[in-house]
């Protein structure tokens, strides 16, 4: 799709909004500053696929996922990007809140040019780099992956180093530690400097028998907010994948994205983002179909214990909201 073609689906997105029934309602979304959920927001807003779906809608920044989730709970946002675990964690307690899939997007396991590591089993001995923290769930994964291929636990055969998504990174390249286990985003920077992936996330869920990732992240918000403002949030997700589907297909619409990126001047790097983000669009949305997400969920509470799930080993009812399907 060239540039011309592109700004005339544009204006024909917004052509259909202007005649369309329904009056424009405001709903305000929770972004956080630095999280790649901010190209598709700006994709919707360049758009004009908000204007084209009747919706105001209103962007707040976030400092971090736990301020999204604090302004949520107080009402200072109406949807904020979170993931099912914590929706179901929510859910379980009391506080009810919902979600519908954005992202499959997961991590993995990245190692050093010229590293000796050649599987899972020969992390035993070495130091490794984890995003996050102790209840990381990617971290989890591993360490029952690690489990199932050689019986040890992960956390007393290696050293784990807990930090930063770009601390973990900047560990790794300059040697600090021997692996290092990030999100996919910085896996696509560490891969841009010579690192090379070890293990997706997504392929050690595989051979743990969970062969569909799970919907990990997902645009999430409370019940009341679903009962009050039902055809805001549909409208909204109607845009959200109208959205995803142009970044999926149109090349054209990423060239505007570049400096959001951080990879104005690393073509390779820019080409790495797009294709990892693209890799984790979710096309479709059926709530009922809860299978990957209540398995994977069975498996954080079987290794991560309570510190991850909750005091509830399965999936809440109502996580992924039944009030939409794509």
């Amino acid at each position: 799709m060239t540039a011309l073609k592109h700004a005339a689906t544009a204006l024909f997105l917004t052509l259909v909004g202007l005649g369309s029934a329904g009056a424009a309602e405001t709903l305000t979304i929770g972004v956080q500053e630095s999280g790649t959920v901010q190209w598709e927001i700006e994709t919707i807003k360049s758009m004009g696929l908000d204007k084209a779906h009747d919706l105001d809608l209103v962007v707040r920044p976030l400092a971090d996922s736990r301020a999204g989730q604090i302004a949520l709970q107080t009402g200072a946002v109406d949807v904020i990007l979170s993931d099912f675990v914590w929706v179901s964690v929510q859910r379980n307690s009391g506080n009810m809140v919902a979600m519908v899939p954005h992202s499959l997007a997961v991590g993995g396991m990245m190692i050093p040019a010229g590293s000796d590591i050649a599987s899972v089993a020969d992390l035993d001995g070495k130091v490794i780099g984890v995003a996050g923290g102790p209840a990381d769930k990617s971290w989890v994964i591993l360490q029952a992956y690690f489990a199932h291929e050689t019986g040890k636990t992960l956390a007393e055969a290696a050293e784990p180093r807990f930090g930063a998504p770009p601390l973990v990174n900047e560990l790794l390249a300059s040697a600090k530690i021997e692996a290092g286990l990030n999100f996919w985003q910085w896996n696509a920077r560490a891969a841009a400097s010579g690192a090379t992936e070890l293990l997706s996330v997504k392929a050690m869920l595989a051979d743990l028998g969970i062969a569909t990732p799970p919907h990990l992240l997902g645009w999430t918000f409370t019940d009341v907010t679903a009962a009050a403002k039902p055809e805001a949030l549909k409208r909204f997700l109607d845009a959200s994948f109208a959205a995803k589907d142009v970044l999926r297909t149109d090349d054209s619409a990423w060239e505007h994205l570049i400096d959001l990126m951080g990879a104005a001047d690393d073509p390779a790097l820019f080409e790495a983002l797009k294709s990892g983000y693209r890799a984790g669009i979710v096309t479709a949305y059926d709530p009922a179909d809860t299978s990957a997400a209540e398995k994977t969920f069975a498996l954080l509470a079987e290794f991560g214990g309570s510190d991850v799930v909750g005091d509830d080993t399965t999936l809440a009812e109502g996580t992924f909201w039944p009030g939409y399907s794509k």
